[in-house]
């Protein structure tokens, strides 16, 4: 497999810096959703922090460095201290891939000033690989959240369509859906989706980098 050649050793390595900031401020969204609502579980237990290694899931992570695809530790939710318990659920699970999106288009502005100001040097390279890296990785993030299998967000969403029977019916099964999740992944039938899908709103989100480039060049113009 590629990922085990020697240049797939190294981009690999390259790619923990921009993982550990994607699932930090996913999580950390998750508890801060949480918290606002009311549920201060997250805040009780160490959880709303930029530490990533209170975040970090160590099968999620591998998942993450080499396929592209994975998730973080899940933060502890309560959501019997929700007003809306089904509501609450949902807008704490929505927290995560929406803060992703949204942490997507500063790295890509950065990369866009960077295409024009950082030297095409070795490190500078590096470093602009690390802005795009970080950008892509978190949009992945957000994309394969959104699946609705237990437990990623996306079924948190979904359950919430549900009457209440329904809704606590489903979420007893909810610690079968890794096992899925993991035979899933490994079968590789999702992977196709998930790229498309990822690319779609990655080149959407690409445009902030291109307007960044093009801002900054005009800036740089000027001197």
């Amino acid at each position: 497999m590629r990922w085990l050649s020697p240049e797939g050793l190294r981009e690999a390595a390259g790619r923990i810096i921009p993982i550990l900031i994607c699932i930090t401020f996913h999580e950390l969204s998750h508890g801060l959703a949480a918290y606002k609502l009311g549920d201060r579980t997250a805040k009780n237990m160490g959880r709303l922090t930029l530490n990533p290694v209170r975040h970090i899931d160590p099968v999620g992570c591998l998942m993450l460095l080499f396929t592209g695809f994975g998730w973080a530790r899940p933060v502890p939710v309560n959501m019997r201290a929700f007003r809306n318990p089904k509501r609450g659920m949902a807008i704490t699970a929505l927290a995560g891939p929406v803060s992703n999106i949204v942490l997507a288009v500063p790295f890509l502005f950065l990369y866009g000033a960077a295409y024009v100001f950082v030297p095409h040097t070795q490190m500078g390279i590096f470093f602009s690989g690390l802005l795009y890296d970080t950008a892509y990785i978190s949009v992945a993030l957000a994309v394969f959240n959104l699946i609705p299998i237990p437990p990623l967000d996306g079924s948190k969403v979904l359950f919430s369509l549900a009457s209440d029977r329904q809704y606590y019916n489903l979420m007893r099964y909810e610690r079968y859906g890794m096992i899925i999740l993991v035979a899933v992944m490994y079968i590789g039938i999702f992977d196709g989706p998930i790229s498309q899908a990822t690319r779609f709103v990655f080149n959407g989100l690409y445009y902030v980098a291109r307007g960044s480039a093009f801002l900054f060049s005009r800036i740089a113009g000027l001197f």
